[in-house]
């Protein structure tokens, strides 16, 4: 079902039942109303006709001629007058008598003054009566035919009207469902015509600021996202293909060169030692996609644990000098710490080691003298980590491209890179919600800054 059918309904079933409630409440108050006034109807006739037959001392026949004559045309009160010791002293049709007295019912009647019940469809009152210091028991039915024939028409106007009501008010509610729904329609058609060959399209909005606008501006701010990752995934493949053509080129060039004419040991050991340059070349360029790839993960699908940033910091330095042993990294504590929550956070291990290595690598090889010193700082919620080097430094219109994936500045020709580690650094640090900024002088050297909060 339709979410506008649906709204449809309920708009209707909720209305519907108010007005059920409503109508129900006029027809209960209709009906003790009815039953109400013609009690005080029939207590005021007994009054009447007791006293006509009490005070004016009319003759019964006369009375009960009365009401024979009324009776054929209205529904006249029949009245019947007691003694408390159930002595009949006058009733108006006694071959009728709807009430049918009983001694008990006298009894009742005298002990509570006043008693209303239904005898059938009629509505009786007994009730107790003074005159001239004696007391007597008057009993008075009737059968309110006019006040039934009132309620029932107003039974009957009430079903019409709320049969009408319900049609009406579906028409209503599909009517102004559609009109609310015409923007989110106008919507969808839009958004269907847009896929991965034009996500430059937008959907329409407004200026009204409700709920629809609001959707829209949503939807075109996802749109822009996805835009821009396609966008970033071209680019992300196109660098991805030329870095990766390079080493294979040379790789295959040598091999085939090495394959066209006999060679002597000597450069046998040069083409193999190249070919090996350019595989070592081409794995770490693998081993830092997949490093990038764990960096882009969903953080609730990472490990985290508790983590001594120093061990980490140690771990990466033996990594980095293990491949380079000319490296020089030194760690250097600018203050001291009494407990290891002074220098933990939460993080993934690996990661971590991944960008501090990157950092310390990054640092060595551009310096001249191939050192890089890190300063550990412990202040009061956070851990501070600078990186420092001595190298060529980056001129100051590139460090705003720096952490760009591919990206190599100027200095490229100074060591070999494929532009990932500081692109992949950044994202890795942000993914532990540190935050990473770097100074540089040219010729002076490079500092790299890491802020980690502490939880």
């Amino acid at each position: 079902m339709k979410t506008r059918t649906r709204l449809t309904l309920l708009f209707t079933l909720v209305t519907a039942t108010i007005l059920l409630v409503f109508a129900a409440i006029i027809l209960i108050s209709a009906k003790e109303n009815r039953e109400k006034e013609f009690y005080a109807l029939l207590k005021k006739e007994a009054v009447t006709k007791a006293n006509l037959f009490l005070n004016a001392e009319v003759d019964s026949k006369t009375l009960q001629d009365i009401y024979k004559n009324n009776r054929a045309t209205l529904n006249e009160v029949e009245v019947a007058i007691y003694t408390p010791a159930f002595h009949l002293l006058y009733h108006d049709a006694v071959d009728i008598d709807v009430v049918k007295e009983t001694k008990s019912m006298i009894n009742e009647i005298a002990r509570k003054g006043e008693i209303k019940f239904y005898q059938k469809e009629w509505q009786v009152i007994g009730m107790t009566y003074r005159f001239q210091g004696k007391e007597y028991i008057i009993t008075a039915a009737a059968y309110d035919g006019f006040g039934y024939i009132k309620f029932y028409n107003l039974l009957e106007t009430c079903i019409l009207v709320f049969i009408l009501s319900i049609l009406l008010l579906y028409v209503a509610g599909r009517f102004f469902s559609k009109k609310a729904f015409e923007p989110i329609v106008k919507m969808t058609n839009k958004a269907k015509t847009i896929s991965a060959t034009n996500l430059d399209l937008r959907l329409d909005t407004s200026k009204n600021k409700d709920e629809i606008t609001e959707l829209a501006t949503t939807f075109n701010k996802m749109l822009n996202r996805l835009e821009s990752s396609f966008d970033s995934q071209k680019q992300f493949v196109s660098n991805i293909s030329h870095e990766l053509r390079t080493p294979l080129s040379a790789i295959i060039a040598e091999l085939e060169l090495s394959g066209h004419k006999e060679r002597n040991t000597e450069e046998y050991k040069i083409v193999i030692q190249n070919t090996l340059q350019d595989a070592k070349k081409l794995a770490k360029l693998s081993n830092s996609l997949l490093d990038l790839a764990k960096a882009n993960y969903d953080p609730s699908e990472i490990a985290f644990k508790q983590l001594r940033i120093d061990e980490v910091l140690l771990d990466a330095r033996q990594q980095v000098q293990k491949s380079n042993p000319d490296y020089n990294i030194s760690i250097h504590f600018e203050n001291d710490f009494e407990e290891d929550s002074q220098i933990s956070i939460y993080g993934n291990e690996y990661l971590l080691k991944v960008a501090f290595a990157n950092l310390f690598e990054n640092g060595c090889k551009f310096s001249a003298d191939q050192q890089s010193m890190v300063s550990i700082s412990f202040l009061s919620n956070t851990i501070e980590l600078r990186f420092s080097d001595n190298g060529i430094g980056i001129l100051p219109e590139e460090l705003e491209s720096i952490f760009t994936p591919f990206y190599r500045g100027s200095n490229k020709t100074h060591a070999d890179g494929n532009g990932i580690g500081l692109s992949l650094t950044k994202k890795i640090i942000l993914l532990h919600k540190g935050v990473i900024t770097v100074t540089s002088q040219k010729n002076q050297g490079t500092t790299f800054t890491v802020t980690f909060n502490l939880q």
